[in-house]
């Protein structure tokens, strides 16, 4: 009698297990197909409020040193900048309220060479190391503590130049022809400071609006391929990126001419990547 119970409550356990098993796969299974991502809404340009003027700050080429590098084929720049009517390192008085990211050392220089990404100085002056019989483009220009660029004359400076063959400095005519410098977006933003990314650059002898001239600037989240964003600027001021989401992206700039081609010359397009994480 013990016998035939035991069997009956060996088959009834059985039956038990093999039907929570079933159970907990498939309740798996349900939870993972029900999880959706949340879409973004369209990426877009928003006008930043107006910022404070900074009418008659300069910047200018104070000296500049070459120094020859021992062994090698280049040579130590040292740039030596005279700024007035500006105080570096200090919060520029809207910094709260801008609701982007902003530098905890206050107001600075962007030092860019070549087009490329830009140096925040926060005192006068930079070292760089050149390689030699080779020919360069110095932007430099005054910046507020969110780095956004000062656009009022004299609060920027562009420099041609070139390094001999023997490490000398030769001091070139300056460019003529229509120019972008990009400045921002740059880097790695997180949390709060994704919300609204800076974009802003210098344009040089020429007016947008006028005589037909524009930017067009192509933005992408590399991670998101839904977010992207190809606009067309007419008017030198900057703006915010909105919703362009996290992950891997990128900022495409050319100067563009009435027909909507590339102007010719140097540096009229540039691109740079970026970095925007939640955390």
């Amino acid at each position: 009698m013990k016998t035939h119970t035991l069997a009956a409550l060996a088959l009834v356990l059985s039956c038990m297990l093999a039907a929570c098993g079933g159970s907990t796969t498939t309740s798996s299974t349900t939870t993972t197909d029900s999880v959706k991502a949340v879409p973004l809404a369209p990426v877009s340009l928003a006008s930043v409020t107006p910022s404070p003027d900074f009418q008659g700050a300069t910047i200018t080429v104070g000296t500049v040193k070459t120094v020859h590098v021992d062994g090698k084929d280049s040579t130590k720049v040292t740039f030596n900048f005279d700024v007035k009517g500006y105080e570096l390192k200090m919060q520029t008085t809207d910094n709260g309220t801008k609701m982007c990211n902003n530098s905890d050392k206050g107001q600075h220089i962007h030092f860019i060479l070549d087009n490329g990404p830009y140096k925040a100085l926060y005192e006068p002056t930079n070292e760089v190391t050149l390689a030699n019989n080779t020919e360069h483009y110095l932007v430099a220009f005054l910046s507020r503590s969110y780095h956004e660029s000062i656009k009022s004359k004299g609060a920027a400076i562009i420099w041609h130049f070139k390094i001999d063959e023997k490490g000398n400095m030769k001091k070139l005519e300056d460019p003529k022809t229509p120019m972008i410098t990009y400045s921002r977006p740059k880097g790695e933003y997180t949390g709060k400071d994704t919300a609204n990314v800076l974009l802003d650059f210098y344009v040089w002898n020429c007016e947008l609006g006028a005589a037909g001239y524009k930017v067009k600037a192509d933005i992408a989240n590399e991670d998101r391929s839904t977010q992207t964003l190809s606009a067309t600027i007419d008017k030198w001021a900057p703006n915010f990126i909105q919703n362009l989401g996290t992950g891997k992206c990128k900022v495409t700039l050319t100067l563009i001419d009435k027909d909507g081609k590339q102007v010719d010359g140097p540096m009229t397009t540039v691109s740079r990547e970026f970095t925007l994480k939640a955390q």
